[in-house]
């Protein structure tokens, strides 16, 4: 809180506010005036930016240098203010909130977003729907990659080992608008909860992709890839098929495996809804579209596996090859949940490839000089 206000009231409005803690340190470098902090060097300030809670007996001055100190460490900074002096700060800072009501027209020029109703509620509603349309982005991310990661293994290892694929491309097209279409409709359309007001924000320089969605990626496409190729090569013994015609047998088999494939998205879907908790059915009942997706995706694919085998180069399944389909597809809630005690690293999985990826440009510029 940085105020104008002299630094006795600026304690007592923010001990209210729940800005300090009655029993915490109430005293530099968390409690500052503006002038002590305006003597202070460019280096000085910077190494205290970060710890300062309240700042009483500011300047506008003032508070343009606690964003530029914020901001050369790193940190994302948001400003509000109403005044035209708060100006500067509003226009350095990388988010500025200007009153909508109270505040002059210099201050709302100056903002990115203006609070139409002066209630700082109103930013807390802002920063839990951005921080919701963010998440969500990640776990759509998090579920197409995993299909598009296990699709690839699958038909590339079937391919070069038998000159087949199991997934031909009508199959891939539907399971692409699973991935791209539906899934998006059903994932990014999540409501916000309140644990993502408990979080931490999400750095300038931190990755789309996090360590603990490539644990879960990596966790449910390893399964995939490992149980459907299973079947690729050995289906017809493991399913029982000797006794159908080689081609019968060869089309029950590749059929088996899409279905299979299909429920195993199916049932990820839910897995990608809390990509971070090991809980991942709590409040899926509250989101009926997502739940609407699921069965209008789950009658799709019955259609199309009774109805639509023509069209799709597939032949029926009996009521048992579905029972084995989709208990393949109910593994991944169990695995997604023990896959969740796997412990990821804190630095992006991304830093350890920027060494060699920068001594191959190294050597590849030195190559050219030379």
């Amino acid at each position: 809180m940085v105020t104008g206000d002299n630094i006795e009231t600026a304690k007592a409005i923010a001990l209210e506010c729940g800005i300090l803690d009655a029993n915490g340190v109430i005293s530099e470098p968390f409690v500052i005036e503006g002038k002590a902090f305006r003597e202070m060097s460019e280096i000085a300030r910077g190494e205290i930016a970060d710890k300062i809670t309240v700042m009483g007996r500011s300047s506008p001055n003032d508070k343009l240098l606690l964003v530029q100190a914020l901001k050369r460490k790193g940190h994302v900074v948001a400003v509000t203010g109403d005044g035209t002096n708060d100006a500067p700060a509003l226009h350095e800072a990388d988010i500025g909130l200007a009153m909508g009501m109270s505040g002059t027209e210099v201050a709302k020029e100056s903002s990115d977003i203006i609070i139409l109703d002066d209630d700082f509620t109103s930013v807390v509603k802002v920063v839990r729907w951005g921080r919701s349309v963010y998440a969500n982005i990640q776990k759509f991310i998090q579920f197409q990659l995993t299909v598009n990661v296990a699709a690839l293994v699958i038909n590339v290892i079937a391919a070069v080992s038998s000159g087949d694929v199991p997934l031909n491309a009508v199959e891939l097209l539907w399971v692409n608008l699973i991935m791209d279409t539906l899934g998006a409709l059903a994932l990014a359309t999540e409501p916000p909860t309140d644990n993502l007001m408990k979080r931490q924000p999400v750095g300038r320089r931190e990755p789309l992709v996090t360590n603990i969605m490539w644990r879960n990626l990596f966790v449910q496409a390893i399964y995939q890839i490992a149980i459907l190729l299973i079947f690729n090569f050995s289906g017809k013994k493991i399913l029982r098929l000797q006794n159908e015609s080689p081609d019968n047998a060869e089309k029950m088999k590749n059929t088996f495996i899409f279905n299979t494939f299909v429920f195993c998205q199916i049932f990820n879907e839910f897995n990608a809804r809390k990509p971070e908790e090991r809980n991942v059915f709590k409040g899926v009942t509250k989101n009926h579209l997502f739940m609407g997706i699921v069965c209008v995706t789950t009658v799709f694919q019955i259609l199309i596996v009774e109805f639509l085998g023509k069209f799709f180069k597939i032949v029926r399944l009996n009521w048992s090859l579905w029972l084995v389909s989709v208990a393949i597809g109910v593994v991944s809630w169990p695995l997604a949940y023990l896959g969740k005690f796997i412990p990821v690293p804190v630095r992006p999985l991304q830093a350890y490839f920027k060494p060699c990826w920068k001594s191959s440009r190294r050597d590849e510029e030195e190559g050219r000089q030379g």
